[in-house]
């Protein structure tokens, strides 16, 4: 009776072989239609032996043309397949596409690096109604899983913790989040390739294009620009060498990072070894954050002013979600005094500001482990711009949404440019226990929010079109004669 009781409770998640598999014939009778059919993505690597382990599960509880490894296929072209599928069957009167479209859901299970891969390829479907997305936590810190209440360990892979998460993906809510585009831009190496690049080691975030609008200020000949995209945090200085340092490690050992404990000891170790903690002997002045590059922020569309950055910050933080470092709140909630006197709001994840946070070591950030501890609040912003000129440090560090990588910096006069700014939203799903704060939930005091938006007036729609992707979806293409327009 139990058996058949699950398996009857799994139909409400499965998907039918022939809108999977294109060429599949449709069964007999009446079509079932589930109430959560979802795609799974997961990354096999990601916590040890647990990834694996979680696939097979997928796989034994679901129909497995529907659970994907992310080391065998990629995202973008799986959903590409499926979403020209479902598209040609909806055109034939097919009602059960139709409504296994309208309410899919992603379920991608990883580090916070491959979720952020997963919300790029969906941000660059361009769909009028994108699948909301779950996320399991796979992976050392869990940020954004721990952010709409999915918790930050790592999950149990039986079949019963399996069918749990199914039924919390069933009944979560839907939220918007901030989408925020980076671009960077750097003069191509003298040696080595450049497609993305081979001399760094860049994340999956960050990919190479070659086509800007000619009155863009990024569009230098002899440079190379990159975009990319970030739903969690964009970090510079200490915290993202301690980051480089552990990925550097694990590269090597990959068989030392097989628990998530043991994982975080070790992040811990390094964060020790590499000075963090005692960052005034061992990390020079040189390299703190207000000697290394001018920052700017745009208060107001178009409108970019100076920051100013203590020079005793080693560490800066722009942070969307409230969740960092394995759950902690940079940013805190400030008082209404601060929020009157310094025009400040409360993180909120949808209101288009991206919260400017910076820290001085590892002893500074340990004060957000207090119920009000909260980083060096520096500023809320529509956008960020960092400049590195030629200066003491020919290196630093960086880290988007935990993937690591070491930056060159200007050895002559030369400039590296680094500017965040909002993209739009994309469509989470979240728990009872979601930390995250929406400006429109009205348990959440009033926000402080500018609607006016022509920054990009003097753009073309195909410029701005171009330049406003993120690039984790490059071979996604719809066929021609599917009209996309009408997704629902």
């Amino acid at each position: 009776m139990g058996d058949s009781r699950s398996e009857d409770i799994l139909k409400e998640y499965n998907i039918p072989n022939y809108i999977l598999l294109p060429g599949s014939e449709v069964g007999d009778g009446p079509a079932y239609v589930p109430a959560c059919p979802v795609i799974v993505f997961i990354n096999s690597k990601s916590g040890g032996q647990l990834g694996g382990e979680l696939l097979n599960t997928y796989r034994t509880l679901l129909n497995q043309n529907q659970v994907f490894d992310l080391g065998e296929k990629a995202p973008d072209k799986v959903l590409h397949q499926l979403y020209v599928t479902l598209e040609m069957l909806k055109s034939s009167g097919d009602v059960l596409a139709a409504e296994i479209q309208k309410r899919l859901r992603i379920v991608v299970a990883g580090g916070d690096g491959t979720a952020s891969w997963l919300l790029g390829v969906v941000c660059d479907l361009k769909l009028p109604q994108p699948p909301p997305i779950a996320t399991v936590p796979l992976g050392t810190g869990n940020n954004l899983p721990f952010s709409f209440g999915w918790g930050k360990r790592n999950p149990g892979t039986d079949r019963q913790a399996v069918e749990s998460f199914l039924e919390h993906v069933r009944t979560a809510k839907e939220m918007k989040i901030d989408s925020w585009h980076i671009i960077m831009r750097m003069r191509t190496p003298k040696e080595g390739a450049c497609d993305p690049i081979a001399p760094l080691e860049l994340p999956h975030s960050l990919h190479a294009f070659h086509r800007v609008s000619k009155t863009d200020t990024l569009n230098m000949e002899g440079y190379h620009t990159f975009r990319g995209g970030f739903w969690n945090y964009f970090s510079m200085g200490m915290d993202a060498q301690v980051s480089y340092a552990f990925h550097s490690e694990r590269k090597l050992h990959p068989e030392k990072f097989k628990n998530q404990l043991v994982n975080q000891k070790a992040y811990l170790k390094l964060g020790c070894t590499q000075g963090w903690f005692c960052a005034s002997l061992f990390h020079p002045s040189s390299r703190n954050i207000a000697q290394l590059t001018k920052v700017r922020i745009m208060k107001r569309h178009g409108q970019w002013e100076d920051l100013h950055i203590p020079r005793s910050i080693r560490s800066i933080v722009c942070l969307n979600l409230p969740s960092f470092s394995g759950g902690l709140n940079p940013w805190g909630t400030p008082n209404r005094k601060k929020l009157h006197d310094r025009d400040l709001t409360p993180p909120y994840v949808d209101d288009g500001l991206i919260e400017v946070v910076g820290f001085r070591d590892a002893w500074h950030g340990l004060v957000l482990l207090s119920p009000k501890g909260h980083g060096t609040r520096l500023a809320q912003a529509k956008g960020i711009r960092f400049e590195f000129h030629k200066g003491a440090a020919d290196h630093t560090f960086m880290r988007i949404d935990g993937e690591p990588w070491k930056q060159p910096l200007p050895v002559d006069d030369d400039t590296v440019v680094v500017e965040i700014s909002h993209f739009g939203q994309v469509s989470m799903l979240a728990t009872p226990h979601c930390r995250s704060k929406s400006v429109y939930d009205p348990s959440s005091p009033a926000s402080h929010q500018d609607d006016e938006d022509n920054s990009d007036e003097e753009e073309t729609a195909e410029d701005l079109e171009e330049r406003r992707k993120f690039g984790a979806a490059n071979t996604f293409k719809i066929p021609d004669g599917v009209d996309i327009t009408h997704l629902s």
